[in-house]
């Protein structure tokens, strides 16, 4: 049964909403513990094996490893492909910061999977007016950091014929705004209150903010793309700290005459220092950004990236890595993408025999390459794309 808004969020012992993920002690977030909370579902691997079947496409990464862990109607999404009714997916970024760091690639590299795998269309939001309420940038300001990150954003791979890619400031009236005055009218303070945990002190434009993330799970807000397809289903993939805003989505749907959204939600990308919550970019040295040369990626690994290995060799070489706490071996675990490889890496670390440096050699390799590669493709996008709106 799924959980009405509010329910288990007075449990302090862990935070995990839009704007703060913090666990209790500054230990690991508990997800078991989340998924209850929220009310969602855990990604098995029938639903994996369901996907691999549907697409005969090899499943991702962050599908087969549970980066991508939970789920709301996934199973109806598939039910529904599997009729040869189509969907749409739709998912966004809050353009606070110049450029992405590599947490904030993770919802978008398999976004652009899902695209590939069932060939659909999707919307991209750049929530330019969130950023600037919550952030106290400038409207001008998040404006600019909202085509920035449109960038970086196009350079995942997007196919054009498929993706339409909106600022809120540019975008939001017509069918759009409707929509949001819809689900406006169906959301009282209290509850919004009690979902998102609105204080006197906030001002009223986080209050009234909402409705424009929720509305782009109903098709009717793109007349241009979908009109006359108000049954379109969508699925969102998202980290799990956006669940609050898609809670409340799916309270007010069937309200108002749609569909539920759908969820595929991923865990958080770790810190350098440590797997106590989430990549800041408040915190240059807690990320690695697709902006970052060779040189900064190596002394950022070598310097900052906790390691599970042990005090001394000798001690290394007796007792191993303790692998839950290792940063490298984590951060291999998502972007190394030989399956066997890994596995080695997990044993032969695991027992001592492999040392951290060698594990930290491989992910500079790694993560040198992916972001060259970004840097590459970023290059290639200018102004006048065009699926930028």
């Amino acid at each position: 049964m799924e959980k009405r808004e509010g329910e288990g969020e007075g449990e302090e012992e862990q935070v995990v909403n839009p704007w703060t993920v913090s666990a209790k002690g500054g230990g690991k977030i508990d997800y078991d513990k989340l998924i209850d909370q929220f009310g969602c579902q855990r990604i098995d691997q029938s639903l994996v094996d369901r996907i691999h079947r549907l697409t005969s496409r090899a499943p991702h990464v962050f599908l087969r490893r549970g980066v991508f862990f939970a789920h709301r109607d996934l199973s109806e999404i598939l039910d529904a492909y599997e009729r040869g009714e189509k969907f749409y997916l739709y998912t966004g970024r809050g353009p606070s910061s110049e450029a992405l760091h590599l947490g904030h690639l993770i919802p978008f590299m398999f976004t652009k999977y899902l695209q590939e795998a069932f060939k659909v269309p999707l919307v991209i939001q750049l929530t330019d007016d969130e950023k600037c309420m919550w952030k106290n940038l400038t409207v001008e300001e998040s404006q600019r950091l909202a085509r920035e990150n449109a960038k970086d954003i196009i350079a995942c791979g997007f196919d054009v014929t498929r993706t339409f890619i909106f600022s809120d400031f540019d975008y939001v009236g017509g069918a759009f705004y409707k929509n949001m005055v819809k689900v406006g009218k169906c959301v009282t303070y209290n509850k919004v209150v009690g979902i998102f945990g609105f204080t006197g002190e906030d001002n009223i434009g986080k209050v009234s903010f909402p409705p424009v993330q929720a509305v782009p799970s109903f098709p009717s807000s793109f007349p241009h793309l979908f009109g006359g397809q108000d049954n379109l289903r969508c699925l969102i993939p998202c980290a799990i700290d956006q669940d609050p805003y898609f809670r409340m989505t799916r309270d007010v749907a069937p309200r108002i005459g749609y569909q539920k959204p759908a969820l595929i939600e991923s865990s958080f990308f770790p810190a350098m220092q440590g797997e106590t919550g989430k990549m800041s970019a408040s915190d240059p040295n807690s990320a690695i950004y697709v902006t970052d040369s060779a040189k900064e990626i190596k002394n950022k690994i070598n310097r900052y990236a906790f390691s599970g290995g042990q005090d001394s060799i000798e001690k290394h070489r007796e007792l191993g890595a303790n692998l839950e706490v290792d940063i490298p071996f984590k951060y291999l675990s998502f972007f190394l993408d030989d399956d066997a490889k890994l596995e080695e890496i997990r044993k032969e670390y695991g027992a001592g025999r492999m040392l951290t440096g060698e594990v930290k050699q491989l992910l500079i390799q790694v993560l040198t390459e992916l972001v060259e590669r970004h840097c590459r493709a970023r290059a290639a996008v200018t102004d006048e794309v065009s699926f930028w709106r």
